[in-house]
This record gives C-alpha cells, structure tokens and sequence, in this order.
C-alpha cells in the first residue's frame, strides 16, 4: 500500500477495521483499511507523530476518536474515526489539545 514516508507505529480504532499508523517523516497519519486492504486517508498531524498503539474514546461532541502525541511538538490530535456515524469529523484532526511536551 502505497502511503508516506515512512510508516513507522499506530493501532486499530475501536472496530478493528481501520489501522492508524504515523508516517513519521511526513508528519501524516496513514489510515488503511484492513478489510478493503486499501489506504483510506492520509490526514495531515502535527511534528514527528509518535502515537505508539494511539488510544481511543469517544468524544462526547465528535463520537469515536483516535488520539497521538508527537515527538516535535506539544500537541496531541483528535482524530475523528466513524465515517458512517459522524462522517464530517471522519480521518480529520477535530481537535488538537496542548501537552506538557513533545512525545
């Protein structure tokens, strides 16, 4: 599957369908697809993103999220993951909180 450089860690949202792995030197998130095995999004994020397995919850305004933190930078993205149920916020960044520091 073609993405951006270079994949390096992510983990499945919380239907296990889709996988969410940093292209760290991109500063992206590649979404695929595992049942479509296709690359469904690339979602652009803030510097270095470093989301180990990522963590999801649901958010009580966007539905279903996905979160990382990033090694460049304090922020930490909301990545909306439900494109049936809320397919506005669905493979965006919907909201990016402010951390303590990078990573």
């Amino acid at each position: 599957i073609s993405a951006a450089p270079f994949l390096h860690d992510g983990g499945w949202d919380a239907t296990k369908r889709y996988f969410l792995v940093a292209a760290n030197q991109s500063n992206k998130i590649a979404v695929i697809d595992s049942k479509e095995r296709e690359l469904e999004a690339l979602i652009d994020v803030g510097t270095i993103p470093h989301p180990g397995r990522g963590a999801n919850f649901n958010h009580p305004k966007f539905g279903p999220m996905w979160a990382t933190g990033h090694l460049g930078d304090e922020a930490i993205a909301l990545i909306g993951t439900d494109p049936k149920g809320h397919s506005k916020q669905a493979w965006k960044v919907v909201q990016s909180l402010k951390g303590q520091g990078g990573g």
